[in-house]
């Protein structure tokens, strides 16, 4: 298999289109939507998996992974970016953060060190060359299998650091698939851990000696995290969920840091046999240990087997919300949910429309509520990244 050279691809994502959303009837009022990701656009076949931050200067980023060979999961894979000035109404040049160069770069997890302003941005890894399917039943080299890096972002998001590895620090022995977030990761601002970076993930586990199990059942599913206190210079692992009994196989993970302190953390349910497709738990010690297990989140039951994001509105009164598609069998109908119990319960407030829709993030923004980035579609759910601006009035506050 070719692929582009680096300076073929370089000139590709220079040359790629900015799409413009167009702006309400005030000159001063954000726009609606707009959509920063085309899939065939820009030198890549489909760009998956979006995540959001504002900087510390209110500038927007879309990070996503642009996938060369088509919409799957493996092959050559780049994580990009686009910046907005102007609340996501508008977007700069697509940039490469990570260029995979073949191999398999992805499931980004930025956040904002609040002591410097840099974006940390944590990532997975492994070979173009194998599959998850491949890398859970244990059939690949330490080298070709999944592995975790950091890079700093500086000046507002426009140059990146090269990719710094920390597999070693964060990653158990015996575990075989990992991944980071997707989405945004947490800065905790209060309590006594204020400051740390948080980035929640999932892993699979290698099944005991003498089980005939091959380790890609979902059972060998697992949520953890990992932390650091010294704004992503040294990383830990905090907690780790390992019961692999079945009942319930969290996966892609987002957290959010409520009003009282502790994270809140909602997971992926990969088939497990809880009943309902997602799971969630909380941390009261900056995501060192959990306080319970996981378990299922029968409010959010709407939702299918898919990636979902969390996010805590400032104010100490807002709600806790919660995004992704709402028919249990299908990725379809994007849609939020607010809570006003700290993730006790979920009651579903908005439905952005009726069209194919997948993964998403959503963000707080400087001089607005919220907005959404996430993967939506016409006929199918990765034909584009649409970003959505979110009122307050919709959320229900």
């Amino acid at each position: 298999m070719t692929f582009p050279s680096r300076t073929l691809l370089a000139a590709a994502v220079l040359l790629a289109p900015l799409t413009l959303a167009t702006p309400t009837a005030s000159a001063t009022a954000p726009c609606t939507s707009s959509v920063p990701y085309v899939s065939g656009e820009g030198g890549y076949d489909t760009y998956r998996i979006p995540a959001a931050l504002t900087t510390r200067r209110g500038t927007l980023l879309a990070f996503a992974e642009g996938r060369h060979n088509g919409a799957g999961d493996s092959g050559a894979i780049d994580v990009v970016l686009r910046r907005s000035t102007d609340d996501g109404c508008t977007w700069g040049p697509l940039q490469v953060v990570t260029a995979g160069n073949g191999d398999t770069r992805g499931n980004p997890a930025p956040v904002i060190d609040p002591h410097t302003g840099d974006i940390v941005l944590v990532t997975s890894y492994n070979s173009g060359q194998v599959t998850e399917a491949q890398i859970m039943r244990g059939e690949v080299t330490p080298e070709q299998g999944r592995r975790v890096f950091v890079q700093r972002g500086r000046d507002d998001g426009r140059r990146f650091s090269a990719p710094h590895e920390i597999t070693g620090e964060v990653r158990r022995p015996g575990w075989r698939w990992y991944a980071t977030g997707p989405g945004h990761a947490v800065a905790l601002t209060r309590g006594p851990h204020a400051g740390r970076l948080v980035v929640p993930a999932d892993h699979s586990s290698a099944p005991p000696a003498g089980s005939p199990d091959t380790g890609q059942e979902g059972r060998y599913y697992g949520g953890h995290a990992l932390y650091s206190d010294d704004g992503g210079h040294r990383w830990h692992l905090g907690f780790v969920d390992d019961s692999y009994d079945g009942t319930a196989n969290a996966n892609e993970t987002s957290a959010a840091q409520l009003p009282d302190g502790r994270l809140y953390f909602s997971a992926r349910d990969q088939g497990g046999s809880a009943g309902g497709n997602r799971l969630d738990s909380y941390s009261s010690d900056g995501g060192t240990t959990l306080d319970r297990p996981y378990t299922a989140q029968h409010t959010l039951d709407e939702a299918p087997a898919v990636e979902g994001s969390v996010l805590q509105l400032r104010s100490p009164s807002a709600p806790l919300l919660f995004s992704a598609p709402s028919v249990p069998t299908a990725r379809r109908a994007m849609a939020i949910w607010r809570s006003t119990d700290k993730g006790t319960t979920f009651t579903k407030t908005l439905t952005l429309s009726p069209h194919p829709a997948a993964y998403s993030d959503l963000v707080q923004l400087p001089h607005a509520s919220a907005a959404l980035l996430y993967e939506t579609g016409t006929k199918a759910p990765y034909e584009t990244i649409e970003f959505t601006h979110l009122t307050g009035e919709q959320l229900g506050e």
